[in-house]
């Protein structure tokens, strides 16, 4: 018994600097291990997933928007087409097929991973200033030791990348953050880390919504839920202090590889 409670706690920590590092929730992690590891079952598993996520959201969210590395104003802004395409994803699910969905995904996933990899540093460097726009953003990185001014470009495209992140979301399962933070610091010029720390506040208000309907339907198990939390809240603050010690390009090159192990676990679901 007490392993078992270790190995929860182990799970959700893992899940918690991970999610709280890249703004993917962790979720995209700790649902297949509590399937394969600890023999949940999936309905419960993703409810616990998304306690988690929302764990995660609260403990690193809250530091970040306090701090002002997470963009509140665009993150609100984005959330409006996430849940459009989430609902969008929910109607579509029926009439695709799940194979032909989780390839576009895996190549996708390759395209962004191979992008973030490749990105020099001096393209990070020449991220446009702020220039006084409603979504600009400016927050201060003690990796760097100075403070970090940005503009955000071509918020359609964001907004469309959203919308994409939701439908996906719905669709098969997976968090929304693995997309919104690449197009956040790819398209729209973003810092890696307050696309991050956006992308963190997002999905907190994403998975709550979704946990309650979970809850109302008795599927959130409450002890495995409430373990995992804690090692969630353990993790996230974990990869906060890890957070802001790395510079952005470390934090891309992380993502990058993670986003390529998710790809190759994507394939072998998908494409085998």
């Amino acid at each position: 018994m007490m392993l078992h409670i270790v190995g929860l706690l182990a799970a959700g920590a893992a899940s918690g600097v991970i999610g709280s590092l890249l703004g993917l929730g962790g979720g995209i992690f700790l649902i297949p291990a509590l399937v394969l590891l600890f023999g949940v079952p999936m309905h419960s598993a993703v409810a616990a997933g998304l306690v988690a996520v929302i764990a995660t959201s609260s403990a690193a969210g809250a530091s970040n928007a306090e701090q002002g590395i997470a963009n509140v104003r665009l993150g609100m802004t984005l959330e409006i087409t996430t849940v459009l395409g989430a609902l969008a994803g929910a109607m579509l699910a029926p009439h695709l097929p799940a194979r032909f969905l989780g390839g576009l995904f895996t190549l996708m996933l390759l395209a962004v991973s191979v992008t973030l990899w490749l990105r020099r540093r001096s393209a990070d460097a020449q991220l446009p200033a702020a220039s006084g726009g409603l979504l600009d953003g400016e927050y201060h990185d003690p990796a760097a030791h100075r403070s970090v001014s940005y503009s955000v470009r071509r918020l359609p495209a964001a907004l469309a990348a959203s919308w994409g992140a939701g439908v996906f979301s719905a669709l098969l399962g997976v968090g929304g953050g693995i997309v919104k933070v690449p197009a956040l610091h790819v398209l729209c010029g973003v810092p890696m880390k307050a696309a991050a720390a956006t992308s963190n506040f997002m999905i907190g208000v994403t998975a709550a919504a979704s946990a309650a309907l979970y809850l109302g339907h008795g599927l959130v198990p409450g002890s495995v839920a409430a373990t995992v939390s804690l090692g969630v809240i353990a993790g996230s603050r974990a990869g906060l202090w890890a957070s802001r010690r790395l510079s952005d390009h470390a934090v891309a090159r992380i993502f990058a590889v993670v986003t390529l192990v998710i790809a190759c676990f994507m394939a072998r679901r998908f494409l085998a």
